[in-house]
C-alpha cells in the first residue's frame, strides 16, 4: 500500500513539473514551408492569367515530399487553372468529371513516347483555341505505371515537350539532362501554347529560390543519372537494359565523330 502511495506521488510530481518548451519554427501559411526558407516572396506579384487549364494527376508518394514542386504552380496561376488529383488509380466510376474531361478533344496529356506530338506544332491559344493540359506528378516509373494502368489516360491526345532548357531542380537527381520537375514542364508547355517566351522564368523563380535555400543549408549540387552514368560517378549497378542504351549511345558518338572526320 505504501508502495502505490509512492509511486502515485511520483506521478503527481511529475504532473506539476514544469514541462521543457519546444521552440516550433514559425512555419508559412501559403506554403507550409518554416518562414525563413519561404518561397512565397518569389511567387508572381498577381496570379498569371491564362486560357489553358491545368490538371495534375499525383502520384501519394510525392505528396509526402518536402521538396515538391507542383504547389508553386498552383500558387502562381489565377483560380481555377491549376487542378490536383492525387492517387495511384481514376478508376472510371470514382471520377467520371475526370472521365469526361479526357474525353474532350482539346485536351492534351504530357507524356513523351511512340505517337506523342510536339507541343510547339499545335496551333497557339487564341479566340477558337484553348486546351486542358493533364501532368502526371511523379517519378518516371510511377507516371509510367499510373499511364498503364488507368485506361481513362488512353484518350487524351498525347503531347511532348523538346525543352531548349536545362532542369533549375539542381538539389534532386533528374533522369537525364533533358528531364524537368513537373513544375518546370508544365511553365515551358504554358509558355509555348499561350506564347508567352519569359512564362517559363517567371513559374520557376520559386524553385530556384527554394534550391537556393536548400544549397545554403548544405545541400549539393545533383547531376542527372545520365552524366553521373557517362563520367564514372554512378555507384549503382545498372540493369542490362541501361548498359545496352550506354553502349547504343557511346557507338552512335563514335560514328558521328568518323563522319565529322
Amino acid at each position: 500500500m505504501e508502495e502505490d502511495n509512492f509511486i502515485e506521488s511520483l506521478f503527481e510530481l511529475a504532473d506539476n513539473l514544469e514541462k521543457p518548451k519546444i521552440n516550433k519554427r514559425d512555419v508559412c501559411s501559403r506554403c507550409r514551408r518554416p518562414v525563413t526558407v519561404c518561397w512565397c516572396p518569389f511567387l508572381p506579384s498577381e496570379p498569371i492569367q491564362i486560357s489553358t487549364t491545368v490538371f495534375i494527376l499525383q502520384h501519394p508518394f510525392e505528396e509526402s515530399r518536402n521538396l515538391k514542386t507542383a504547389p508553386m504552380l498552383n500558387q502562381s496561376l489565377s483560380p481555377g487553372k491549376c487542378h490536383v488529383y492525387r492517387s495511384k488509380k481514376f478508376p472510371e466510376h470514382r471520377y467520371p468529371g475526370l472521365l469526361e474531361l479526357m474525353r474532350q478533344p482539346n485536351t492534351l496529356l504530357l507524356f513523351p513516347g511512340p505517337g506523342a506530338e510536339d507541343i510547339s506544332e499545335l496551333p497557339p491559344v487564341g479566340d477558337e483555341v484553348s486546351y486542358n493540359l493533364v501532368l502526371l506528378d511523379g517519378t518516371w516509373g510511377q507516371a509510367k505505371h499510373m499511364f498503364l494502368s488507368n485506361p481513362m489516360l488512353q484518350f487524351p491526345r498525347k503531347v511532348q515537350i523538346n525543352p531548349t532548357v536545362k532542369s533549375k531542380y539542381v538539389i534532386r537527381t533528374q533522369p537525364d539532362d533533358g528531364s524537368l520537375s513537373t513544375l518546370e514542364t508544365a511553365a515551358f508547355a504554358l509558355s509555348v501554347l499561350e506564347q508567352i517566351p519569359d512564362l517559363f522564368d517567371v513559374l520557376t523563380k520559386p524553385l530556384e529560390a527554394l534550391c537556393q535555400f536548400q544549397l545554403n543549408h548544405g545541400a549539393c549540387t545533383h547531376h542527372s543519372k545520365t552524366y553521373k552514368i557517362e563520367n564514372g560517378l554512378w555507384k549503382k549497378k545498372l540493369s542490362k537494359k541501361a548498359l545496352k542504351r550506354l553502349e547504343e549511345k557511346k557507338n552512335q558518338q563514335i560514328l558521328d565523330g568518323n563522319q565529322q572526320s
